[in-house]
């Protein structure tokens, strides 16, 4: 179980770059091209780890080839490339305060599709972590929150969020007997496939970039770690905690980008941000603590 939650947060850790990213090439590279690129180094040093497995389950993999596709078009064609293209328009403080209702996405769908129910203990927590994200989005002041004016790219975002909803409950169903590098090295090619039409449009009609030092880091980053290794980490999460637990940490992830933006460009970290910090881990604690009570009975 609690290695269950390392996986959860390691991925969103790695994650949070990702939006970093997606703010920082947002003028130096075209969205779908971005994401291309990324999952092209994903497989490239993926494959010689799992191109074994994948091979030898060639069967499976046919047998579940619709299941495989649904969640490659969602999980690696859809969710990033729609990230990079609300970088283009919206804002950081939009960016991250989107971004967090993907787990409420989750109970939402899994209520209605699956008839989970959304409990007093969830609820509280819910309320816990998204006062912590206010508070670290608006650095104490209610004001930022209540002049958002949304763009386009807030719309991109919000469905980014939906897709990766739906994404995180289907992984529940993830064939038992099918590898999980080979599942996700299958993943990851067809989600390339997918995408390769939509980047040779892109290309004929938007002007050519230039692949820099910048660019080439950044590509290399978002492919391997918040790609290959976070998505190994995030599916492990799914089978050892459930889609629900593992969405809950989830809402660490403005923590994550905090941090990075202290490091990388300098902001300051001030008493606003612990005591978003400390929100959200009480929401987590609170959220999760029902779960493990009642799984106890």
């Amino acid at each position: 179980m609690v290695v269950g939650y390392i996986f959860a947060i390691l991925a969103t850790a790695l994650w949070s770059g990702n939006f970093i990213v997606a703010r920082g090439l947002n003028e130096s590279i075209p969205p779908i091209s971005l994401a291309f690129f990324r999952w092209l180094v994903a497989i490239l040093v993926f494959l010689p780890f799992a191109i074994k497995p994948l091979l030898g389950q060639i069967h499976i993999i046919k047998i579940n080839l619709l299941y495989l596709c649904i969640v490659s078009i969602l999980g690696v064609s859809i969710f990033n490339t729609l990230i990079y293209f609300a970088g283009q328009t919206t804002t950081a403080i939009n960016l991250s305060l989107i971004s967090i209702t993907f787990p409420i996405f989750i109970l939402i769908l899994s209520r209605i599709f699956f008839g989970e129910l959304i409990t007093i203990n969830k609820s509280i927590g819910i309320l816990f972590v998204a006062l912590g994200i206010v508070l670290l989005i608006s650095k104490g002041d209610i004001s930022v929150i209540l002049n958002i004016t949304f763009t386009v790219g807030d719309i991109w975002m919000f469905g980014a969020a939906i897709v990766f909803a739906i994404y995180s409950i289907l992984l529940k169903y993830r064939p038992k007997d099918l590898n999980i590098l080979a599942f996700q090295l299958c993943t990851f090619i067809l989600g390339l496939i997918f995408l390769i039409p939509f980047f040779i449009w892109e290309y004929n009609v938007t002007p050519p970039f230039e692949l820099n030092t910048e660019i080439i880091t950044s590509i290399l980053y978002v492919g391997i770690f918040a790609s290959l290794l976070a998505f190994i980490l995030w599916n492990k999460a799914i089978d050892r905690i459930g889609s629900i637990k593992a969405g809950m940490i989830y809402y660490t992830l403005p923590i994550f980008s905090g941090f990075l933006a202290y490091v990388f460009l300098n902001e300051s970290i001030g008493m606003i941000h612990m005591y978003s910090v400390l929100s959200i881990a009480v929401g987590i604690f609170v959220a999760n603590y029902e779960l493990k009570k009642q799984h106890k009975l």
